[in-house]
């Protein structure tokens, strides 16, 4: 039967092209799951070379940066402080500004090919390898910082190991973002010459080399606090010891502050040659003493000309102080911070300020 026949022949034909239709479906399964795999790969390379922004700043405990002259910066979470090169304790402003900059850095725009070369020379010649580290040590973003757009709103910037620079900035900020990475040495230490809790002192002394009569001696045992003069020649006050005087006096060593280092200044050594106008010393309850030397600098003198003790003709004439501590540091400091802890000896007795 002609009709029986025809369609034999169909399931026959069908029978033996089904092999190859299943291969076809096969192969164009694969290309299409490969171009989507490709195309995730893609995705997620792209992010990721865009991806600058910590998160969450509170997981970050540790911060490395490295300069093209070899200058290099670690930073390091100590409790709710931060160290500066496992040595000093760092400035807590300029910790604050880079973890705001960590936690904002965004890309702003993709450059042009035109502009690529000059960023990645720029990137090449003066960028900060910035590598950021939580708590336990594992490395949350690398990438380099290099220098600034036209407009100095934005930075270079390109993800360790990718292709693509791009421009940065911190979204909501006018200013330059590498100012935040590019301090050095100095710039990221604390600039405290006092910085203890006053519940945890035990000592204070202040000698006024110029000035003996105004020296004394603070000590605290047992909850009391007796004032002394500091040479044995100076008469001592017969009064009854003001204790709301002591604490305020002790609360000025929470925070006095210098305005900046002085390390390099090429006549250091001559200033710390004259009389110091003060000494101050204070003693902790863990046996550390912080002691600092007070050079002063009145208006319209040259640095290198500070006169030594106290102008009681014209104390609106001093400024600024050369500082020298127990660390072997050079500091200057303003006056006007300086001068609440300069206390004198009858400061403290009831009926005699």
């Amino acid at each position: 039967m002609p009709g029986i026949s025809f369609f034999v022949r169909k399931i026959l034909f069908v029978k033996n092209l089904l092999p190859y239709l299943l291969l076809f479906l096969l192969l164009g399964g694969s290309v299409a799951a490969l171009r989507w795999h490709n195309s995730k790969r893609t995705m997620a390379t792209l992010y990721a070379e865009r991806d600058f922004k910590i998160a969450d700043v509170r997981q970050i405990g540790k911060i490395f940066l490295a300069h093209r002259d070899g200058e290099q910066t670690l930073l390091e979470r100590q409790g709710t402080s931060w160290t500066f090169n496992r040595r000093w304790k760092a400035r807590p402003d300029a910790v604050e500004n880079l973890l705001d900059a960590l936690g904002r850095l965004q890309v702003q725009y993709k450059p042009s090919e035109a502009a690529v070369p000059e960023m990645v020379r720029s990137l090449a010649t003066e960028g900060i390898k910035v590598e950021v580290y939580d708590r336990r040590e594992r490395l949350l973003k690398a990438y380099y910082i290099g220098g600034s757009s036209v407009d100095e709103r934005g930075v270079f910037a390109i993800r360790e190991d990718a292709g693509q620079p791009y421009v940065a900035h911190l979204d909501g900020w006018e200013g330059n973002p590498r100012f935040r990475y590019s301090l050095k040495g100095d710039d990221w230490r604390d600039r405290s010459i006092f910085s203890e809790n006053p519940a945890q002192i035990t000592a204070v002394s202040i000698e006024y080399p110029t000035q003996r009569n105004q020296s004394f001696r603070l000590v605290r045992q047992n909850g009391k606090s007796e004032i002394l003069p500091f040479f044995p020649i100076t008469p001592q006050i017969q009064a009854p010891v003001s204790s709301s005087a002591v604490d305020r006096f002790l609360n000025t060593f929470e925070s006095i502050v210098a305005e900046d280092f002085r390390n390099a200044y090429p006549e250091k050594d001559s200033v710390m040659n004259t009389i110091p106008f003060a000494i101050v010393s204070v003693k902790n309850i863990a046996g550390k003493t912080a002691v600092a030397k007070l050079y002063p600098i009145f208006a319209g003198q040259a640095a290198s000309d500070a006169k030594t003790g106290w102008t009681p003709e014209s104390p609106e004439m001093l400024e600024r102080y050369f500082v020298a501590t127990g660390e072997g540091d050079f500091m200057l400091a303003q006056h006007r911070v300086v001068k609440k802890m300069l206390w004198g000896y009858p400061f403290f007795f009831e009926g005699k300020r």
